[in-house]
Parts: C-alpha cells; structure tokens; sequence
C-alpha cells in the first residue's frame, strides 16, 4: 500500500512539473541546442542563409598564418581572466558584507524594520539603472565623487573612475558590491531567523563570547544557506554583461566573457564565432558552478 501511495505521488509531481518542463524545452532548450549548432558554422548576421559547415575552426583551427579561434585570441583569454577577477573580489566581498549586515539587521536595534526596508533599495533598482546612476557618479569631469574628494582635498585633478585602467575594474566591482550585497544579506538574514535562540541563551549562560557563540552555532547553522547565496552570486557574476557594458562599454581592461560574446556576435555580426564563445562560456560557467557546489557539499 506504501509503495502504491509513493508511485502515485510521484507521478502526480511529474504530471504538474510536465507544463514547465515543456515551457523550457520550448524557450531555453531549442535556443541553446541552435546557439551549439551555429558554433560550428560560418553564420553571419550579415548573410543569414550563407552558413556553412566548418568544424572546430571557430574554437581552434591552425592555418599557413598560424593558430586561429577563440581559444588562440588574447581578447578572450584577457576576458576569462577579467571575468575571474570579477567574480572572485566581488562574490568575496558580497557575502563577507552581506554577513555582516544580516547579522546588524538582526539584532534589537530601533526602527529595525525600517533599516530592512532600506538595505533593499539598492537591489530593488534595476541594474541597468543603478549602472547609469553610478556613471554619472562616477563621470570625470561632473561626477559627484570627484567634485567632494576635491573638496575634502583627498585627490588634486579629477579621476577617472571607468576610463582608467588602473581604476575602472575596481569601479566596476564596487558598483556591483553596492548592488548585490543586499540579496546576500536578506538570505543570510532569513537563515538567522532560524537559529535556535535556546542555544544562544544555553552558550551565553555557560560563560561562550559572542564570537564562540557566532563560531560554534550560528555559523554552522547558516552556513549552507550561506553558500546557497555564493552560488546565485557565482552565477551572476561569472555570466555579467549589464553594469560592466553600462559602466565601460567594450573596455578591454574590464571586458568579460559576455561582453566578449557580445562584440563579436553584434558589432562583428559574426553569428557562428559569436555562438562558439557563448558556447565556451555556457561551458565554463557550467564547470565552475559544479566544482562548487561539489566542494561545499551542497545538494541542489
């Protein structure tokens, strides 16, 4: 009989799953299997109906001239490493903030409702908005930052903040920091609210500091929550084009993989190179995302 209710119950899931599995195969499937296909063709956007068949050529391919490809261009190579850059700082820095901010947020402070509701504003504005507010922040010549540094007497010319090689990475990467550190922190703020306030009190009475406290039974409580937040953080990060096109448009010193498929798939109108990268950076993402979830031991 248990055995009959259980078969029933999954077939009932499978028969209500059915309609969004359809929707998916219909709208991300055949897109993605059609992105793989023009991988190993000439397409162009410029000739739609003049695609051939060229192998491996788009991705490597060595000639009288020499190695060819995504995988012998510099500019793709110099964007995986932005990519990782990117990703990295801003992911560390995201959750490290977003921590500390759930755990502000969670404590008895007056108008602690209110303070919720502001931390979210910067992820509630669009990131192509919030991209925009701060390039006109962030502007040379008329930027706000740089008019109250000169003030305060911090810098002697104006910066520029997004030009610069030297500081348009950083740039970036705070402005996404700015963005994304309020979604790590409502997470991480909904994992507090689950920790048992008995063993809070129980450590506190034998004599355990906050940070034993922190240590020892919030930490362990959150922290699959916590890496469930890098995950989403990873994949936005790894996969970013809108604040860092916004910012720098097609800068080499800040151009990610995504802006790197864009280039050559829009301003080159090269369709079959274009999916070639898309396809290595759905590839990529793909490994990254799996040797993490692998290593923090998650189930998703």
């Amino acid at each position: 009989m248990a055995a009959s209710i259980q078969r029933t119950r999954i077939r009932d899931a499978w028969l209500c799953l059915l309609p969004t599995c359809l929707i998916l195969l219909t709208v991300a499937l055949w897109p993605l299997v059609r992105t793989v296909i023009m991988g190993f063709t000439d397409a162009s956007l410029a000739d739609p109906g003049g695609a051939h068949f060229i192998g491996l050529r788009n991705y490597l391919h060595r000639d009288a001239q020499g190695w060819s490809g995504v995988l012998a261009d510099p500019d793709w190579w110099r964007a995986v490493g932005n990519t990782m850059i990117f990703s990295g700082i801003s992911v560390a820095a995201e959750s490290l903030l977003g921590l500390g901010i759930a755990l502000l947020l969670n404590a008895r402070l007056p108008l602690r409702a209110l303070l919720r509701a502001a931390v979210l504003i910067p992820w509630a504005i669009p990131t192509v908005v919030s991209a925009k507010l701060w390039a006109w922040l962030l502007n040379e010549q008329f930027g706000m930052l740089n008019d109250l540094l000169l003030h305060l007497g911090l810098i002697a010319e104006p910066l520029s903040w997004t030009g610069s090689p030297r500081l348009a990475m950083a740039s970036v990467i705070a402005v996404d920091v700015w963005k994304a550190t309020p979604f790590v922190a409502l997470l991480l703020l909904a994992a507090l609210q689950g920790v048992p306030k008995e063993c809070l009190e129980a450590a506190r009475l034998d004599g355990a500091g906050r940070f034993l406290r922190f240590r020892r039974i919030v930490l362990p409580f959150i922290a699959a929550p916590l890496a469930v937040a890098v995950v989403f953080r990873l994949l936005d990060a790894l996969r970013v084009f809108d604040v860092v096109y916004v910012l720098t448009a097609n800068n080499v010193h800040t151009m990610t993989m995504s802006i790197y498929a864009r280039l050559n798939l829009v301003d080159f109108l090269d369709a079959g190179y274009g999916s070639a990268v898309s396809t290595l950076l759905m590839l990529l993402i793909g490994l990254i995302t799996i040797a993490y979830v692998r290593l923090a031991g998650l189930r998703l």
